[in-house]
């Protein structure tokens, strides 16, 4: 890769953070149901890490997981319940499923466009993987870490389960119906410009 390929695909990932960062303070970026918090910002790292490949995926999906980071303290309802309970194991919860997702949604894209799959297909299927692995990872993560706290024990009283499988379902399917939506929607429509994008940072 050429200084002015690097130029650009440095540029590129700074244009995503900075779209990171905005959608992450204003109400663009996540729709709260009360204390349960449905998060966009896997559109936008599953966009970035389709043209410029997983270590940038990864990449973004660390800014969309400090971002989150931040807003526990105070910001979010969500955020500011698990700091409460343990910030190391908050910060955890922020950072790795959001890394983790990333790197994931651009392997997706990587491997299907590998295959020739079209260019609409290979993008949708991305976007629905990032949002996929974000729920999954978060709210496995979740579980895991905060399973035996009050915490958790009131959000089983919400769902009217015990049950971790059932809570698990009853959990994803509440962030995953939206996010996976949202991202199929967009994911769809910008299919060839990923591409474009994606040969000019080559």
């Amino acid at each position: 890769m050429n200084n002015s390929k690097k130029l650009l695909k440095l540029t590129v990932n700074a244009v995503f953070i900075a779209i990171i960062a905005v959608m992450s303070f204003t109400p663009l970026g996540y729709l709260k149901l009360g204390a349960v918090e449905i998060s966009l910002l896997a559109i936008p790292v599953a966009f970035g890490g389709a043209i410029m490949g997983i270590s940038s995926g990864a990449l973004l999906g660390l800014a969309f997981g400090i971002s989150s980071f931040i807003q526990c303290f105070g910001m979010s309802a969500f955020g500011t319940a698990i700091m409460g309970v343990s910030p190391v194991s908050t910060f955890i919860i922020c950072i790795i499923p959001r890394i983790l997702m990333g790197a994931g949604s651009a392997l997706a894209y990587k491997l299907l466009k590998s295959k020739n799959v079209q260019d609409n297909v290979s993008s949708l299927i991305s976007f629905l993987t990032a949002a996929v692995l974000n729920t999954l990872f978060f709210v496995g993560s979740f579980i895991v870490l905060f399973g035996n706290t009050e915490l958790y024990a009131g959000f089983e009283t919400q769902f009217g389960t015990d049950n971790v499988i059932a809570f698990f379902a009853a959990f994803v399917g509440l962030n995953g119906l939206v996010e996976a939506v949202a991202s199929a929607v967009f994911g769809g429509a910008v299919g060839k410009a990923i591409t474009k994008l994606k040969s000019q940072t080559k």
